[in-house]
């Protein structure tokens, strides 16, 4: 199934239309679809497509040429090497306008480097004579960064365009969701927004059917999904999934991920780095903080379905091994709404943005994320440095409806927030799944935005 990625298929489309030769680039982790994004692509063009394995050079090699010859309806012809098979590739790019994909593009430079330069002389060849579109598709986040967009490979400089294609927003997710909206939160918060994990869910059976049929399952493809996922970009991945499960489990600032992981704060930092660097984690500062290098910075996992794996799944994988369902009964249900709370002030998070962006306060607000200072935080803080004005906001996922005693305290701890004081417009947003007590919205002046989750479902639809 095919959904969304309308400004990904019309970056490509543009590209493509233009009078020239166009080199593209298409990355991102597994499961995010690049492959259904390019053959959506690819299906209304003219094109040859090719799925790099991993096998030897010689093989890979026989694998392609071969598949060329069969698209041009001609015997396959004899090639020594990469170069040759380039050079062979280069005679159909320019017999006419269309598009060369190759997915898994890292396979090829894992079986042979000679891969890159090989490339490198295809393209510097054929661009001033052809108006086609190659399209390099891959997985590995740190092999395409590094070996085809890194200033080092032979490819450098000679991208036309390139995607890093993102997981969906809740927004986009929910239309595949079909659960109520509050059920379609907690789904979210377990699957996150990759579409491949999204359609493994039978949305025509409960949310905790589903987990014991995915996340809890031996058999299913999301119960070792992780593991198969670092191992694809990392030798060695035990000491990075000890600091996943650290963080997943609330331990998000070096120390508190040192001490949980003994691992030193150097190599800790170096551990971080690569983990940001394949959109596995994230590092936060408080919204209003000039300077990114703070100290008081904390580490999150940025994929729901990986927060949610290593919070429930792997710290349970003996439990789940002889009794999955009392994992799910015991573990899991008992806490997934403490959970789910975390995800559920990411979506109001999502919301507030649109919300700037269409307009829909007297202000726009260009920064918005949380803040924190010493024991006092705040879920949503909003700011705009022209006015200057701020909006401060609170999430809550109780199944009770949020009352003054919400307010007062969210107005007290706004005082602890050292921006632009004294000069600032301030405006406030209460997000609560149980609604609210009767009378709070009289009560309040029309600074006070409150969002019950049938009007939040209302902006995200």
């Amino acid at each position: 199934m095919f959904h969304d990625r309308n400004e990904e298929l019309d970056a490509l489309r543009e590209e493509y239309e233009t009078d020239r030769f166009s080199f593209a680039i298409v990355y991102g982790r597994r499961r995010v679809g690049k492959t259904e994004l390019i053959k959506e692509f690819c299906d209304a063009h003219t094109h040859f497509y090719h799925l790099a394995s991993q096998d030897s050079s010689k093989t890979q090699r026989e694998k392609f040429v071969q598949e060329l010859a069969t698209h041009r309806d001609e015997r396959t012809p004899r090639i020594e090497d990469w170069h040759d098979a380039t050079d062979y590739l280069g005679e159909i790019l320019t017999e006419g306008k269309q598009v060369v994909a190759i997915d898994e593009f890292p396979y090829l430079i894992e079986s042979d480097e000679t891969v890159l330069s090989a490339f490198q002389h295809l393209v510097d060849t054929v661009k001033d004579d052809s108006q086609s579109m190659i399209l390099l598709c891959g997985s590995s986040i740190s092999v395409m960064e590094s070996e085809v967009l890194g200033h080092e490979s032979p490819l450098y400089g000679r991208r036309t365009t390139q995607i890093d294609l993102q997981p969906f927003s809740f927004e986009v997710a929910s239309e595949v969701i079909d659960y109520s909206f509050e059920e379609s939160i907690r789904s979210f918060a377990v699957t996150g927004g990759m579409p491949m994990y999204l359609t493994l869910f039978d949305y025509e059976e409960s949310l905790e059917t589903n987990l014991a049929d995915n996340h809890l399952s031996k058999t299913s493809i999301l119960y070792d999904e992780p593991e198969f996922l670092l191992r694809t970009e990392l030798r060695n991945p035990s000491r990075y999934m000890s600091i996943l499960e650290s963080i997943a489990n609330g331990y998000t600032t070096p120390n508190e991920i040192s001490g949980q992981t003994d691992v030193d704060s150097g190599p800790l930092s170096q551990y971080l780095q690569r983990l940001r660097r394949l959109r596995l984690v994230e590092r936060e500062v408080p919204v209003t903080a000039r300077n990114k290098k703070t100290k008081r910075s904390v580490y999150t996992i940025s994929d729901e379905f990986l927060r949610f794996w290593f919070r429930f799944v792997e710290p349970n994988r003996s439990g789940i091994e002889q009794a999955p369902e009392l994992v799910l009964e015991n573990r899991i249900l008992p806490d997934l709404d403490r959970f789910v709370s975390t995800t559920f002030e990411d979506v109001c998070e999502e919301a507030l943005w649109k919300l700037s962006r269409n307009g829909q306060f007297d202000r726009s607000y260009g920064a918005i994320g949380r803040w924190w200072y010493g024991e006092h935080e705040i879920d949503l803080v909003g700011l705009n440095e022209q006015t200057p004005a701020a909006i401060f906001g609170e999430c809550k996922w109780t199944n009770t409806p949020v009352g003054m005693d919400l307010a007062e305290d969210l107005q007290a701890k706004t005082d602890h927030v050292r921006w632009k004081n004294g000069e600032r417009e301030e405006a406030y947003a209460l997000f609560s799944k149980a609604g609210f007590e009767d009378g709070l919205r009289d009560a309040l002046g029309d600074d006070w935005h409150l969002f019950d989750l049938r009007k939040l479902s209302n902006v995200l639809s």
